[in-house]
């Protein structure tokens, strides 16, 4: 959310961060109801300024025996207690009002994020490995036939309807061996803290990363209230929501294994073969609570360790920075990390890693108490894929295929397939 103070200061500034992303000027509008807000405010206290000063006289009055002074005054402290409440609750209206429309608002980009419109204005930065040359045409992963056996869309559909998978025997067990993989990794070589969180959240946690207001048609919420969680993001940043840490805990790592939902509103029709883009799905997620000196050192800190799973499992991939236009409602700046699927013969994104600023932790209320003394400031937010698991799947049963249906594994992954290292074009683990 952003700063109605710095909206104030230097509304020229505001209106150029959000053009960046399009938007029209809002400044005006912003500060015309924030005035509104400001004036009621501002009258609400002198009225009570009054009603405290007549509270006052009432008794003297009475202990000089006026007694018309006294009811004069009585009547009075009666008016404007009355006027105190419809003033204050029409200021906390007008001030509720202000917050939606700031909790609407994208945040501002970086000025050193590409300006563009969609995923084709963005910018590669970097690229690893080098695809491999197939003597053969590579298929896309449901097609193969060591795959099919245990990847099944028909057993899915019968149970929960388009969009959802059921894996099972070797499939399944390398799925699994990839979210371990990645914990380990994460946690004994990059010093994350491991987390488990629930995958149903209240309204304000969704509010707090910004998946609510404007988002809430991409996410399933239950009839109880409760939503599930489109990502470990969530539960994960939210654990500073209300706090006001010790500096000296920060940086606060976290990464964690879960289960996420998305509706994919407005996706109809787009990678709706295999497994891309599933209703849900596994992900292990990283959030970074930062002090604000080191926000941009961690962004790519985060980025490198997204990559160096990709690295681990000889997966070729690239990393570029999203432009104005394809960056998230919450993000300063986003590195996508793509990784390459010879089945489609292509690079496809498998992590996003993004700051935020203090953008979530206004949202929040999340800030950190200075080592040094003074006021608490607000901490900043980072989040990354570290990676979607159903997509690293895809990508090593694509570019480990063999012509006859197999599928030869990473190195990384055979101690936690007990020494097995591919899936036969039976489906079996050998």
């Amino acid at each position: 959310m952003h700063d109605i103070r710095a909206i104030r200061e230097n509304p020229t500034a505001f209106d150029a961060a959000l053009a960046l992303r399009g938007a029209a000027p809002l400044s005006s509008s912003i500060l015309s109801l924030d005035d509104e807000r400001r004036a009621k405010i501002h009258a609400a206290e002198s009225a009570q300024a009054e009603q405290n000063k007549a509270s006052k006289e009432v008794g003297a009055a009475k202990g000089r025996g006026d007694e018309a002074e006294f009811e004069r005054l009585r009547a009075l402290v009666a008016d404007k207690k009355a006027e105190v409440a419809a003033m204050n609750a029409e200021a906390k209206e007008l001030d509720a009002k202000l917050t939606d429309v700031l909790m609407g608002i994208p945040n501002a980009p970086f000025a050193d994020v590409p300006q563009g419109a969609d995923e084709d204005d963005n910018v590669e930065i970097r690229r690893w490995g080098s695809p491999r040359n197939f003597s053969f045409t590579p298929k896309e992963h449901y097609e193969l036939a060591g795959v099919k056996p245990g990847m099944d869309f028909e057993t899915a559909a019968k149970l929960s309807g388009a969009r959802f998978v059921v894996l099972s025997a070797g499939v399944a067990r390398i799925h699994r061996a990839l979210a371990q993989f990645m914990i380990d990794t994460h946690v004994e070589d990059h010093g994350l803290s491991e987390t488990w969180t629930p995958v149903l959240v209240r309204d304000e946690m969704m509010l707090g990363t910004g998946q609510l207001p404007k988002f809430g048609e991409d996410s399933y919420q239950t009839r109880e209230g409760w939503w599930l969680v489109p990502t470990a993001e969530v539960t994960l940043t939210n654990i500073v929501h209300g706090e006001t840490v010790e500096e000296g805990t920060l940086p606060r790592r976290y990464v964690a294994h879960t289960q996420c939902f998305r509706s994919e509103a407005g996706s109809a029709g787009r990678d709706t073969a295999g497994m891309l883009r599933q209703h849900q799905f596994e992900k292990v997620e990283m959030v970074s609570i930062t002090h604000p000196d080191s926000s941009l050192d961690e962004h790519e800190r985060m980025t490198k360790c997204a990559e160096a799973i990709l690295e681990k499992l000889e997966l070729p991939y690239r990393t570029v920075v999203l432009c104005t236009g394809d960056m998230g409602f919450g993000a300063r700046k986003t590195h996508d990390i793509e990784v390459w699927l010879p089945g489609q013969d292509t690079y496809r994104e498998i992590s996003s890693v993004s700051v935020c600023g203090d953008f979530q932790a206004r949202r929040m209320n999340a800030r950190f108490k200075p080592a040094e003394g003074g006021k608490p400031e607000f901490v900043h937010t980072l989040n990354g894929s570290g990676l979607a698991v159903g997509r690293a799947l895809i990508a090593v049963l694509e570019n480990g295929q063999q012509e006859d249906g197999s599928v030869v594994l990473p190195a990384v992954l055979h101690p936690y397939l007990r020494g097995k290292t591919t899936l036969s074009a039976e489906g079996v683990l050998v």
